[in-house]
């Protein structure tokens, strides 16, 4: 297991001693609590491995050992995977063959729409225990058409705007971040207008990536690729589509720092002045703060263009081909309840979807030392609050949304196509799925 860096958010000392009680069965569990002994493995004396796989930062590091403490007889192995893709990738084929997947399995909401079509390959989670846990559409994600609960939601992506004030400063703009807040308010056209004051001063690019920008556009559209039938769209004629690629591209050139989001050109960005904004969920703080360490300068504003934007979030999963099922299970309950999910925001900035923890005096009271001591729990809280809706995300979703970001990537980042040439690469690459 990976050891992990000192949380980075202050909670108050009340989550530091939480009791790690939470139901530990889920869908055929024995109903023990996860605070006793054995709550893993039932009454069995076997010595049990299992494995659970991630991706960038869950915040389970030091969780995964607590447990261990409180189940003697269970080791967990972490299986993290440096992006999301990567982890995507590995499951895709170990279902395929049949063998390969993780005990638990930890999964981005966005690949629900494909993975709900082989549905049998996983575990219903469905159990009293745990109704009512997630805030309703965070279940419903989950949820097959036949009712079965295919995962236990982590965390959700309430989306704000995190700044370097240093860079603000030096550019002549505000750096307390209610007026950074105040400055930035409105459309996506307020948020340009804004860069193209912070370029006009800095050296530094405004954003660090055209293909995020694209991307938080597109979530806050209400049927972006498919109308809510799951039909795909054409795209040559999806202008709600069109417009938010030219937008994005129209201001590239001068507000870009043309980097795709992961490689190493991004996380080296962050040490050598690269951008000055991002926008960014709350798992994307223990992100940042990864890539930026040593950095000073780092803020969040409680702020977000168009109102509100909400970016991934994920769920633990059990697939059915693993050899020991109801301990897998008991471990992806133990983890999400709202106890195990505010130390993990304590730890990566994770933001909750327990109703619980969503609550909680510690969620909204926390604060985050290296982002200058934003008081982060209140800030992804109203962030959260101002989610109006969710887009449609049916099965086609993810590879039409990949062609797209394809297409602003060889602009963006590559500079092989102009905006023209890419989007009918894009149109070519669409119609090669063979969707309608």
């Amino acid at each position: 297991m990976r050891s992990t860096r000192k949380r980075t958010l202050a909670l108050t000392a009340g989550v530091a001693g939480m009791a790690l009680v939470a139901s530990a069965c889920g869908g055929g569990g024995d109903g023990t609590e996860s605070g006793e002994e054995g709550d893993g493995g039932g009454e069995s004396t076997e010595e049990i491995t299992l494995t659970v796989a991630t991706f960038n930062e869950f915040g389970y590091e030091d969780l995964l050992t607590e447990y261990e403490e409180l189940n003697p007889g269970i080791t967990v192995e972490h299986v993290k995977a440096a992006t999301s893709q990567e982890a995507r990738d590995k499951l895709n084929t170990s279902l395929a063959a049949g063998s390969g997947a993780s005990d638990v399995e930890a999964i981005e909401t966005d690949w629900w729409p494909e993975l709900k079509q082989y549905a049998d390959n996983f575990e219903d989670l469905s159990s009293p225990e745990v109704e009512g846990r997630w805030i309703e559409w965070k279940t419903n994600d989950a949820m097959t058409e036949d009712g079965k609960l295919l995962g236990y939601g982590t965390d959700i992506g309430p989306e704000a705007v995190c700044y370097r004030s240093d860079l603000f400063a030096a550019a002549g703009l505000p750096t307390d971040r209610a007026e950074v807040a105040a400055l930035l308010e409105g459309d996506w056209d307020t948020y340009f207008e804004v860069g193209q004051q912070f370029v006009a001063s800095s050296e530094s690019a405004w954003f660090d990536s055209a293909g995020a920008t694209y991307s938080s556009m597109v979530n806050q559209m209400e049927e972006p690729y498919e109308t809510s039938d799951g039909t795909p769209k054409d795209l040559a004629s999806n202008d709600e589509i069109r417009e938010a690629y030219e937008a994005t591209l129209a201001v590239a050139p001068e507000l870009s720092a043309h980097l795709d989001q992961w490689s190493e050109d991004w996380t080296n960005a962050f040490q050598n002045d690269g951008f000055a904004t991002m926008l960014c969920p709350g798992w994307m703080l223990g992100v940042i703060e990864g890539n930026a360490a040593g950095v000073e300068g780092w803020d969040v504003a409680d702020v977000f263009p168009g109102g509100g934007g909400n970016w991934g979030g994920s769920y633990l999963t059990v697939p059915s081909g693993g050899e020991h099922l109801e301990e897998a299970k008991a471990l992806a309950a133990w983890l999400t309840a709202p106890e195990q999910q505010l130390k993990a925001f304590a730890a990566k900035g994770t933001f909750p979807s327990q109703v619980e923890a969503l609550e909680s005096d510690e969620l909204k009271s926390a604060v985050n030392p290296f982002f200058n001591d934003a008081p982060v729990g209140e800030i992804l809280s109203n962030r959260a609050n101002a989610i109006e809706s969710q887009p449609f995300k049916g099965p086609n979703y993810f590879s039409i949304h990949t062609s797209m970001t394809d297409a602003i990537s060889r602009v963006d980042v590559a500079g092989t196509d102009d905006v023209t040439s890419s989007w009918d690469k894009a149109l070519q690459a669409v119609e090669e799925l063979g969707l309608s």
